[in-house]
């Protein structure tokens, strides 16, 4: 659904043209997994597919939201904002509105109706997308209304002076306070990246991220390959819960090491301590521990061009997830197999929390094709499930325009 479109969905849904229309992308992490919660380090990349809201201020404190993704219809009061059970996918910008509030940020309500083409449910960050969207679609609002405080009756309602303008919300703070949303609001305990690459991210580029000091870098990505994502359409019955128990093996670990986080562990460190721990959370320790080497020698490979020994890094970070951290599936396993056996192929890896969703393979262009035809003649084959490939290009953070 282009962006024709939603703004014809907007006029039929709410009788005027929209004003605004705001964006956020979705992502795909390169490598550095289950090393956020552990304050390590991370390479996303925000990708060409989004979540776009289409909008224009309203004269009362209401935010009315038509989804074209669900073909449904929500309301809230900015000064009233309960979680739903129902209509969750609100939940994720009604979140936002409930944080930037009580950041003390002034909000004025809008109608919009929003969509996404980041598929949902596969590790590809479609709630990051959508809560930076809403972020964005305050700015713009606040934006349009402070341009206009004098011509009409709404924007003389709202104060312009407010220290805490949501229009100079900075995108580390707008994605620290979406990260808090999803937190506290949605009740999901995810890190920080997902909100910082689809805040922060630039075309050609991926994002190093330090998650314990929440420094960043960009760093260009490599001409002449393609990041082809495929979704394995498996479900992910067990992600939540080895989640939970992968992620308390590491508080374990790092309270027996007397650290706060294992990233303060030097690998030297724990080689020698690595007998104190119990053989399953000594395996799941020393993923993250060379996994965050891995993401540094990964920065270092793309700062020289160099391909090659990138796509080996991510073929070591698929191996260490499946047989020490062991969250990958038959199905993930199946397309980095895939991936590895066509020409053309640097590297592949699982990504996201694992037991089920996406896979990436770093593909030459001119191969790209023909590994996305294989993936949808061999993947079926091999797991009688049907996949669901996307080519995808590094792109730009969230933003908002004038419609």
């Amino acid at each position: 659904m282009d962006i024709a479109d939603l703004i014809s969905r907007f006029n039929h849904a709410f009788g005027q043209a929209p004003a605004f229309v705001a964006r956020a992308p979705g992502r795909v992490n390169l490598i550095g997994e289950h090393t956020d919660y552990n304050g390590g380090f991370v390479l996303p990349m925000a990708i060409d597919r989004d979540v776009t809201i289409v909008g224009a201020p309203r004269d009362d404190r209401t935010v009315r939201m038509h989804s074209a993704n669900f073909d449904d219809d929500v309301a809230f009061a900015l000064d009233h904002i309960d979680k739903l059970s129902k209509n969750t996918w609100s939940n994720y910008s009604r979140g936002v509105a409930d944080v930037l509030q009580k950041a003390g940020h002034d909000l004025n309500g809008f109608s919009g109706v929003l969509h996404g083409n980041v598929p949902i449910g596969s590790g590809l960050s479609s709630s990051a997308a959508t809560e930076m969207a809403t972020v964005m679609a305050f700015k713009a609002v606040g934006s349009l209304t402070t341009e206009n405080t004098e011509s009409t009756q709404v924007n003389k309602a709202i104060s312009v002076s407010s220290v805490h303008s949501v229009v100079n919300l900075d995108g580390v703070t707008a994605a620290k306070l979406s990260q808090r949303a999803e937190n506290e609001f949605v009740g999901v305990n995810c890190g920080i990246m997902d909100q910082f690459i689809s805040s922060l991210g630039q075309a050609g580029h991926a994002l190093f991220i330090d998650c314990l000091s929440l420094d960043y870098e960009l760093v260009p990505m490599p001409g002449g390959v393609t990041v082809l994502v495929v979704d394995t359409s498996a479900p992910r019955s067990l992600a939540a819960s080895a989640y939970n128990e992968r992620r308390a093996q590491c508080e374990f670990a790092a309270g027996v090491f007397g650290v706060k986080t294992l990233r303060e562990m030097p690998v030297e460190a724990f080689e020698r301590r690595q007998g104190e721990l119990p053989d399953d959370v000594a395996k799941r320790v020393s993923h993250v521990i060379y996994e965050n080497q891995r993401v540094l020698d990964a920065v270092a490979a793309l700062r020289a061009n160099d391909v090659v020994r990138f796509g080996q890094l991510m073929n070591q970070s698929h191996d260490s997830l499946r047989d020490l951290y062991e969250v990958s599936s038959a199905e993930l396993d199946a397309v980095v197999n895939i991936a590895r056996e066509t020409r053309g192929v640097h590297g592949a890896r699982m990504t996201g929390a694992g037991f089920g969703g996406c896979a990436i393979a770093l593909v030459e262009n001119d191969c790209a094709d023909a590994l996305a035809a294989r993936m949808r003649d061999e993947y079926p084959r091999r797991t009688e499930r049907e996949p669901k490939v996307y080519a995808c290009v590094a792109s730009d953070g969230a933003s908002w325009h004038t419609a």
